[in-house]
């Protein structure tokens, strides 16, 4: 899916009836429109436990309309609408329930989903009295609180055991995933990355489409040659560049195929990239090989601040020299600044790694909680002990708040690793 990390829109756009029907649009916060919706669907006299278990569902819900860009990728100027054919129950100018609102403000950047997903778990639901489904049952849910159960054992009894909770989400203005400027032959990057994958796994569904192999996050002729053929088969202009009428029709089937909107999806899965070892580098050189060498190392720089940040722009000068040197000292490589075949593979397996775990940590707290573990740690002793290798913490953490370096082990700098 286009946008990797689910985040909390600060408004939402709400259609007050059905999607192809005439009505008007409002626009409002995201936790108001939470308060509305629980206030539409369920009892403020319900346990605690019920009340949190549903407003956790309604915010998956429409979370997930943001992040499938539902409505966005089908031409429409809105995130949702107001009825619960399609959505969720929404009447403007009605009055908030109290408790409700308390409880609200307290989690409206918290959410569901899939253990190993990415997305927001379309939480869908019913009443559970003049209409059933394959959701949380809305009364049946306030039995279960009664009986004791806390909100997650609710959620897990009619979503399944696999349901993990994310915290403190980022908080975001509304973000079209479109990059802004047409992708074409030349193009390198992380958006190009994505059209890649969206048409790796549309062409399981259209094999008339050519697989991309590997996704290297450079736009060559091969993905020309995809992006040609996806276009003549959605009698789109067959001109191999990736414009926003062809980004959002990726965007509409790759949803669609996975099922992303759907309580029973295939999930989408943390996208990384395969940038392979194409030849030596070293300072003069110039080109996309170049471009994606100071991606890897500026997203590196991230986690240790002896890494210099990175301009990205395929040249390979005095900085890059510099950046290479200082990383390859980092790990026990020999700091020529050259970047052979070991220097580059090295480089990747950390960036992957840290690519992946960034992606995974979709909790991006503004504080570190206690129990909170990194989002990576580096396995072994110092640089004299071997190269380093990033692996990943044993459960979902939070930014710790402060920067990770290389050689650097939980429970350093007065922090001691939690025991899961």
């Amino acid at each position: 899916m286009p946008i990797i990390l689910p985040y909390v829109p600060r408004t939402i756009t709400v259609h007050l009836g059905l999607p192809d029907q005439w009505a008007e649009n409002v626009t409002v916060s995201f936790p108001d429109y939470v308060k509305n919706v629980a206030s539409s669907e369920i009892y403020p006299t319900w346990e605690p436990a019920a009340i949190r278990a549903n407003v956790l569902a309604i915010i998956s819900f429409a979370l997930n309309r943001v992040y499938t860009e539902f409505y966005h990728s089908r031409g429409y100027d809105f995130q949702i609408t107001s009825t619960t054919q399609y959505d969720q129950k929404f009447i403007r100018g009605r009055n908030i329930f109290e408790n409700i609102s308390q409880v609200v403000d307290e989690i409206f950047n918290d959410y569901i989903r899939r253990q190993g997903y990415v997305e927001p778990l379309a939480a869908k639901f019913c009443n559970g009295t003049t209409s059933t489904c394959d959701g949380l049952s809305q009364w049946g849910s306030q039995e279960l609180a009664q009986d004791g159960l806390n909100s997650m054992e609710i959620l897990r009894h009619y979503y399944g055991s696999n349901i993990e909770l994310v915290v403190d989400a980022p908080i975001q203005d509304i973000t079209a995933s479109y990059p802004g400027s047409p992708l074409r032959l030349g193009s390198v990057g992380e958006n190009v990355v994505i059209v890649q994958a969206m048409l790796n796994r549309i062409s399981q569904n259209y094999p008339a489409i050519p697989k991309i192999s590997p996704a290297t996050g450079i736009f060559g002729e091969d993905t020309r040659d995809a992006v040609r053929t996806f276009q003549r088969i959605f009698n789109l202009d067959p001109d191999g560049v990736v414009g926003k009428a062809t980004w959002y029709k990726m965007v509409y089937l790759y949803a669609g195929i996975l099922q992303l909107a759907e309580l029973v999806s295939q999930g989408q899965t943390f996208v990384t990239v395969q940038f392979q070892f194409s030849g030596p580098l070293e300072e003069g050189d110039i080109g996309p090989e170049v471009g994606i060498l100071q991606y890897m190392l500026a997203l590196l720089a991230q986690f240790d601040n002896s890494l210099s940040p990175m301009t990205v722009d395929g040249q390979f000068g005095p900085a890059t020299t510099q950046a290479v040197r200082t990383y390859q000292q980092l790990v026990g490589l020999t700091p020529n600044g050259y970047v052979d075949e070991n220097t580059w593979d090295s480089i990747y397996r950390n960036f992957a790694l840290a690519d992946y775990f960034l992606r995974r940590d979709t909790v991006r707290a503004q504080s570190l909680r206690e129990d909170a573990l990194p989002v990576m740690s580096r396995a072994g002793g110092p640089p004299e002990d071997g190269p380093a290798r990033w692996d990943s913490t044993s459960r979902m953490g939070q930014y710790p708040g402060r920067p990770l370096n290389l050689g650097q082990r939980d429970g350093q700098n007065g922090q001691r690793g939690a025991k899961v």
